[in-house]
């Protein structure tokens, strides 16, 4: 069975790029909540094995934002004939959603008292996480945008994805957000091995 895709204008073969951008933003995205999660508890409880594990999903997080910027980057050359716009609120706010949670790391380097670290730390990543989906799930859906989903532009689903992509698109899904899991799981464990050598 030959595997096509449906004939736009402008996006034509790009169209395949939805099979890794989008579903690289669900892994960090997905990340991102485990950190917020992580927050939570550490506020509710005295673990500073909650604390480690937020500052672990955090910087799995920004990892796949990466790959995510730089699939998004080339889909944008292709289809926008630019690498970046400023015109577009959903890229301005992943930029600025990666600057804050930059402020994060340097926030929890310059803090030396364990206890008052995890306790910072963790209130700023609950507002880390609340400005991020504000700048690029809520402010893109308000104002006009060059992602699809945003601004009047239809969502994805309602004209381009076929059964053939779904049947790739959603798996792709499901595959990229566990091995974000896979990747935060591995740096648990060598957290955990670093402080039984630092003991």
């Amino acid at each position: 069975m030959q595997n096509t895709v449906p004939r736009l204008d402008i996006l034509n073969e790009t169209i395949r790029n939805v099979y890794y951008h989008v579903p690289i933003w669900f892994a960090m995205i997905f990340m991102l909540t485990v950190s917020f999660i992580n927050s939570l508890r550490t506020l509710s409880s005295a673990d500073l094995q909650h604390d480690t594990h937020a500052c672990n999903a955090a910087l799995t997080g920004i990892f796949f934002s990466i790959p995510g910027m730089l699939t998004g980057a080339f889909w944008a050359k292709f289809t926008w004939g630019t690498w970046w716009t400023f015109q577009d609120p959903k890229l301005n706010g992943v930029a600025v959603s990666l600057l804050i949670y930059m402020a994060y790391f340097i926030l929890r380097s310059s803090v030396e008292d364990e206890i008052k670290k995890a306790r910072i730390s963790a209130v700023y990543n609950i507002f880390a996480y609340v400005m991020m989906m504000i700048f690029i799930m809520i402010m893109p859906r308000l104002t006009d945008s060059l992602h699809p989903g945003n601004g009047g532009n239809p969502a994805f689903g309602k004209y381009d994805l076929d059964n053939q992509m779904r049947t790739v698109f959603y798996p792709a899904v499901i595959g990229w957000v566990l091995f974000s899991w896979w990747i935060y799981r591995l740096i648990n464990r060598i957290s955990v091995l670093q402080k039984q050598l630092d003991e």
